[in-house]
């Protein structure tokens, strides 16, 4: 099963997703996140909570794509309570990018460099057998809830910006209960977003790499997640397909497993807050910027996953405002 969320008359819904054509909207108010808590709660099952409210009405989908409805599959009411984070280094193959960014700028090219440092714990203990504590791995924040643009909207560049760039992966997507305990509502495409050239400059500079926009959906996958999963990465100039490339993911293709991942996130009390949200990239192995992209203004990232339904697209578009920025005393 997977929802979607979009605006009716300024309300926001969410529906199940019946085929790439309909939607079927849920009877709630408060979108996903009121049926999460109703299903916390309550103690059923997400999926029982939404067919009880499920309307026979269908919706044109490609309609609320062409009107830009669209909104994330999980929101907040106050994009404050909603922390977006993600980690790194996490995918088979994924150190070899992040290696090559930044071997120029190491001693000696014999010896390993950090990221593949962090690659190799990940690889010999980033799947603990159950009831054991797996390797921790890398850790970033991108923001709150503000940071997150809706599917087929633009992805903003602030004009500090040294690079645009797509990461193309998993998002997990969380609901806090009262009672501390992190619940997975599932899982969607998400567009993590980085700036790679300030990355590779000094890695220390990672932490103001990911302090950019990001997006993911439009649908969220409620149902197991396959541990194989095989999309493709796209971006499009002019109505041209300027860079294209297949990526996987899923457990099969990663060095940490997702359980590992999670409880290093969520070990964390300040992390575990009734009623937040939680939005956590998974982490990729496919970047255009290792293949010498350069990204413009008005280039569009379509990233696929066929067991997700409709793809992840997004536009950019580059702020000319170059205002600065004062502290005043009081």
């Amino acid at each position: 099963m997977r929802l979607i969320q979009y605006l009716d008359r300024n309300l926001l819904r969410v529906a199940v997703v019946d085929n790439l054509d309909t939607v079927r909207p849920i009877t709630v108010e408060g979108g996903t996140y009121a049926l999460a808590r109703i299903a916390i709660e309550t103690s059923q099952s997400l999926v029982n909570v939404i067919e009880a409210r499920l309307e026979d009405t269908r919706i044109d989908y490609q309609q609320l794509i062409d009107e830009k409805r669209l909104l994330p599959p999980l929101t907040h009411p106050d994009p404050a309570h909603c922390l977006v984070t993600g980690t790194g280094l996490t995918h088979l193959g994924s150190a070899d990018t992040r290696s090559a960014m930044h071997a120029k700028t190491q001693a000696s090219e014999e010896e390993l460099t950090d990221s593949m440092r962090m690659f190799k714990l990940g690889v010999e203990g980033g799947k603990p057998t159950p009831g054991e504590t797996g390797t921790q791995p890398e850790w970033f924040y991108k923001g709150d809830g503000d940071c997150v643009v809706a599917p087929e909207a633009e992805i903003q560049v602030p004009v500090f910006a040294e690079d645009a760039g797509e990461e193309p992966e998993l998002a997990g997507l969380y609901v806090i209960g009262d009672d501390g305990q992190p619940w997975r509502v599932g899982y969607a495409i998400g567009n993590e977003f980085s700036d790679h050239v300030t990355e590779r400059f000094n890695y220390l500079w990672l932490a103001h790499s990911k302090l950019r926009a990001c997006s993911f959906g439009p649908e969220l996958l409620i149902s197991e997640l396959p541990g194989h999963l095989e999309g493709t990465s796209r971006i499009v100039r002019g109505g041209e397909t300027l860079w294209e490339k297949p990526f996987l993911t899923g457990e099969a293709n990663m060095a940490h497993s997702l359980a590992n991942l999670e409880y290093h996130h969520f070990k964390y009390s300040g992390f575990r807050r009734p009623g937040d949200v939680h939005v956590h990239f998974f982490g990729t192995a496919t970047l255009s910027f290792a293949d010498g992209i350069q990204t413009q203004d008005g280039d569009r990232f379509d990233i696929t996953l066929p067991e997700f339904g409709r793809p992840l697209r997004n536009p950019l578009r580059f702020k000319a405002d170059s205002s600065a920025i004062e502290v005043k005393p009081l």
